[in-house]
């Protein structure tokens, strides 16, 4: 074997970058779905008192516009791939952690949100050293 061809880098990604890219865009349906789900509470469809835009009190204004613009643009950027899309997930996770771990009294107690965005930041941290590690291994 020529020296040329021992040292090829092999463009086919591996199995756990295929897993990382699916799980990528399942988070992406997820943002789209949180999302909508903003959209609809802003434009007064969703049921329940001082849920629609002009009757909410200002905390909730803000924190609603914001995601509501934030988590479909999260949901496209992780959906392409794109390097900025967990970024920009990472904002709205970190806005509503602090939105319902920080501040209960003014949004509520939404413990299973907080703990969902906990473990989805570990396994995309899981997923991206396990990809370092192997990328590293077959550069050695």
């Amino acid at each position: 074997m020529s020296e040329v061809t021992s040292r090829r880098v092999v463009l086919q990604p591996s199995t756990t970058e295929v897993i990382f890219a699916w799980f990528q865009r399942v988070i992406a349906g997820y943002c789209l779905l949180f999302g909508i789900l903003y959209w609809i509470r802003l434009i007064g469809i969703y049921p329940g008192a001082l849920w629609r835009f002009d009757l909410m009190p200002v905390h909730w204004q803000v924190a609603a516009a914001t995601l509501a613009v934030f988590f479909p643009f999260a949901a496209a950027g992780l959906w392409m791939l794109a390097s900025w899309g967990p970024v920009i997930w990472f904002i709205c996770a970190a806005t509503e952690t602090v939105m319902y771990a920080g501040f209960p009294d003014l949004f509520g107690h939404r413990l299973l949100i907080v703990i969902s965005h906990g473990c989805v930041a570990l396994l995309y941290i899981v997923f991206r050293v396990t990809i370092w590690l192997q990328k590293r291994r077959l550069r050695q």
